[in-house]
């Protein structure tokens, strides 16, 4: 078996593992590059391999970066099925037809603007590409071993983290692998925690926090303090929020001070068509997560679904105290680039980042103190007070990947430590060798690996 990264390699995004065995060819995640524009750049190169000669797609979840290039693939002619958990499906169907929209949208607002060096702009993929690519996707349950392709034989495990993530193990009957995807939190509010990592010759690990720790504090009171001191201004709160998980996440947050008198009441608003139908989710698979019917419902009480292009701008246009929840996260694209034009020059108002922000994306600079961002060619003056908070990452710190991955025998072959900035991925690669004794090493993009 011969594993070869083409993508995550010392960076945090692109997830793309190619696994081949017996004459086949076997694509764990196939994720879009984020972060930095080297790094965006990759999504435009041809696949490193022809897309044709993959037999299967195995998807650990749903998240863009694990599933962002399947609209491109499918259109440079891949025809295997796409494998992955029901919750995967579900979110996929969901993030990849936003994904190809802001593209779309991405490129009418340069061409419009003319604030692209290319002309015309072009997406990276359409809907339809995308709408392609979904007839591809193929369910299979938790702990249930199926076939991508006769010679391989893999299963599912729940690792917390969102809806449908999941450990994926090959295995072609002489080597096992198994790959963590993203590990979810021993103790998430949200999401349950991940089971033990199935036993393998050879493990690929996630290191997205594996040199720091998330700190242990109360995120309600994070929060409420964010809120009262922002609104005791005459402020608004914009929250950048993951689509999938974060959103959910602050909504049920939200839902709880609101119930307990905590903050002022003032108009909040999901401004995100995306993670106003992954949150519908929730109860649809409430057997994955530890919210009860009432605390689903909560989180969609005095917070207005904003749905349409018109009512996004009549929401940016909007005067007086808010509390806005848009996608992207880490403010690489989509509705929040709209509302931080408007918040962001305002000293009254607050930005609140919540999660991962990786290198080279608006998130990161902000959190490095920028006095500026550039958004749609212009150049937008950060006066808004920016606050973080830490306590809320839906992955396994340090501590918690190395106690989770202790949790699994030694694997004979070692692992390669991915899914990480490069020094957080070799702090992680240490710990692993020095407290586990396993033998872990760093690929870099385009490396290989032979396991007998």
């Amino acid at each position: 078996m011969r594993i070869t990264f083409w993508g995550a390699a010392e960076t945090v995004t692109g997830s793309r593992f190619l696994v081949e065995t017996r004459g086949k060819r076997v694509l764990v995640d196939c994720g879009l590059f984020q972060g930095i524009k080297r790094l965006r750049s990759l999504n435009w190169d041809p696949f490193p391999v022809a897309p044709a000669s993959i037999d299967a797609v195995v998807l650990t979840h749903a998240h863009i970066d694990h599933t962002g290039y399947l609209p491109a693939l499918v259109r440079d002619g891949f025809q295997g099925s796409v494998w992955c958990t029901d919750g995967t499906e579900a979110l996929a169907r969901i993030l990849l037809l936003d994904s190809a929209h802001l593209h779309e949208e991405d490129a009418r607002y340069a061409n419009r603007h003319h604030s692209s060096r290319h002309h015309p702009a072009l997406p990276l993929f359409t809907t339809e590409d995308a709408e392609r690519a979904l007839t591809h996707l193929r369910v299979a349950p938790f702990a249930k071993a199926f076939n991508p392709v006769p010679e391989l034989t893999a299963s599912f495990s729940p690792v917390g983290h969102i809806l449908g993530a999941a450990s994926v193990r090959v295995d072609d009957g002489t080597t096992a692998v198994a790959f963590t995807g993203d590990v979810g939190r021993p103790e998430d509010p949200l999401m349950l925690a991940p089971e033990p990592l199935p036993a393998a010759d050879f493990v690929v690990t996630e290191s997205t926090y594996g040199n720091r720790f998330h700190p242990r504090v109360d995120a309600a009171e994070e929060l409420t303090s964010v809120i009262t001191r922002t609104v005791g201004r005459g402020g608004s709160v914009l929250i950048p929020v993951f689509a999938v998980g974060r959103a959910q996440m602050m909504l049920h947050l939200l839902a709880q001070l609101r119930a307990a008198g905590r903050i002022p009441s003032v108009p909040t608003f999901l401004n995100s068509p995306m993670a106003i139908n992954a949150t519908e989710l929730f109860t649809r698979f409430s057997g994955e997560h530890k919210l009860s019917d009432a605390e689903c419902a909560a989180m969609f009480d005095a917070v207005e679904f904003v749905r349409t292009a018109e009512e996004s701008k009549a929401l940016t246009a909007r005067r007086g105290p808010t509390i806005v929840l848009a996608a992207s996260g880490m403010l690489t694209g989509g509705r929040v680039l709209h509302h931080l034009m408007a918040l962001a020059p305002d000293p009254r108002n607050t930005i609140l980042i919540t999660g991962f922000q990786a290198a080279g994306t608006r998130g990161e600079s902000l959190l490095m103190g920028a006095r500026s961002v550039k958004v749609f060619g212009t150049y937008v003056p950060i006066r808004a007070e920016v606050a973080r908070m830490e306590s809320l990452s839906a992955h396994a710190d340090a501590d918690e990947l190395v106690e989770w991955l202790g949790r699994t025998a030694v694997p004979s072959q070692g692992a390669a430590v991915v899914h990480g900035e490069a020094s957080a991925a070799d702090a992680l690669r240490r710990r692993l060798h020095d407290e586990l004794g396993w033998s872990a090493r760093v690929p870099v993009l385009g490396d290989a690996i032979d396991l007998s």
